[in-house]
């Protein structure tokens, strides 16, 4: 393939973003019209928003009535550093990791809390650890999709109904496009700038009666900052799960969030989700088993994660570079599909083995990832023949 065989096909929306994601199919700013700026979060119509926001978001997902949801500042990572900070303890913890997400909360665990009786199970890029090892004495803390590596979680069976501790899942890029087990998670976590391309700086924060049990029986012996504070006296603030806010929201960023839900209410709601993410993902899936220099990162078709799908270059003219020239490689491959305006960043993470990475979430259009494809094969051909001659 030469420069002069691009493609004759383009992306109509060439956004391939893992945060924040593409806008959903249709979004215009006028869509913001009814943002209540100028106004208090806190007048009565700024709560009703909030609230709303966060009443539909229960629904859709289908979040057990006795669990609370919140909104929380700083986005998923404020969420999980709010539940870490808060919860963890009283208990010894077992964390997970396998990419540069849960890693951080490894480090946050060991580190800054510097909690003394921890087990870390890990595993590498593209893999998961023997989830099975989960002593449910234990607390527990793991990201369900690893948004960096394209490895999810299977299915919520390892841990037990009959668990003493409490399980602390960050579902940043699950929520709203996989099936998660709710009784089986006892905090979860994510933000509005993934699944439903929201824009970013807010978190949700969900509670099972048993994590706020947790909030209500431990006090954590460090000093805690006053945007993780969830309770007074020894019990829960409730108006945070009200819609009152600990800080203030950017009622635009609401409004938008709001409009997302809307859309995936009209199309389906989460059936109608997971629906179009599995089949963006499978137009990939088709795509590697025929285009012969590339494959999923996860090998295993069972964990593959159906939104933030990890590329890895296959070929073995690439596996004979040195690292540094595979990690050149596959940025120029990203760069190319940027410059074409056919791609915007799909440049695997700093941290993984050198790919890409392309969101396959639900505000995608299939059609998109289907115009993407052969382009992906025109940026490949440029960047190998060259260095092969």
């Amino acid at each position: 393939m030469t420069e002069n065989s691009k493609p004759a096909v383009r992306p109509a929306r060439p956004f391939f973003s893992s945060g924040p994601c593409a806008k959903r199919p249709g979004w215009t700013p006028e869509a913001l019209n009814a943002a209540l700026v100028g106004r208090s979060h806190r007048s009565k119509p700024g709560k009703a928003k909030l609230k709303d926001a966060i009443d539909r978001t229960k629904k859709i997902l289908g979040i057990p009535a006795d669990y609370r949801v919140g909104i929380t500042p700083a986005s998923d990572t404020g969420a999980v550093e709010m539940a870490m900070w808060s919860l963890l303890g009283p208990r010894p913890v077992d964390l997970f990791a396998w990419e540069s997400f849960s890693e951080d909360w490894v480090t946050d665990a060991v580190k800054q809390l510097k909690l003394k009786d921890t087990r870390i199970l890990k595993a590498g890029y593209g893999e998961l650890p023997d989830m099975k090892q989960y002593n449910p004495a234990h607390d527990a803390v793991f990201v369900w999709n690893g948004t960096t590596s394209g490895v999810r979680i299977a299915s919520g069976d390892w841990i037990p109904a009959t668990r003493e501790g409490i399980t602390i899942c960050d579902a940043t890029s699950a929520a709203f496009a996989q099936d998660l087990p709710w009784d089986k998670l006892d905090v979860v976590t994510f933000s509005w700038q993934k699944a439903l391309g929201g824009e970013a700086a807010h978190g949700m924060l969900v509670l099972s009666p048993r994590a706020v049990a947790r909030l209500e029986s431990y006090t954590p012996p460090w000093p805690m900052p006053k945007i993780f504070r969830m309770t007074k006296g020894g019990k829960i603030v409730e108006g945070i799960f009200e819609g009152e806010t600990i800080n203030t929201p950017s009622m635009v960023a609401v409004e938008d969030y709001l409009d997302a839900l809307s859309w995936a209410e009209k199309i389906g709601g989460l059936k109608a989700l997971i629906g179009r993410a599995d089949a963006n993902t499978k137009v990939l899936a088709d795509w590697t088993a025929k285009c012969g220099w590339a494959g999923f990162l996860a090998k295993d078709a069972a964990i593959r994660s159906n939104t933030s799908v990890c590329i890895s270059i296959t070929d073995p003219w690439f596996a004979g570079l040195s690292d540094d020239a595979k990690a050149e490689a596959a940025k120029k491959i990203a760069s190319l599909l940027d410059k074409e305006g056919v791609a915007f960043d799909i440049a695997g993470y700093r941290a993984a083995p050198p790919g890409l990475r392309i969101w396959c979430g639900a505000t995608v259009e299939k059609a998109d990832l289907e115009a993407l494809t052969p382009w992906l094969d025109w940026a490949w051909s440029q960047v190998k023949q060259p260095a092969a001659v």
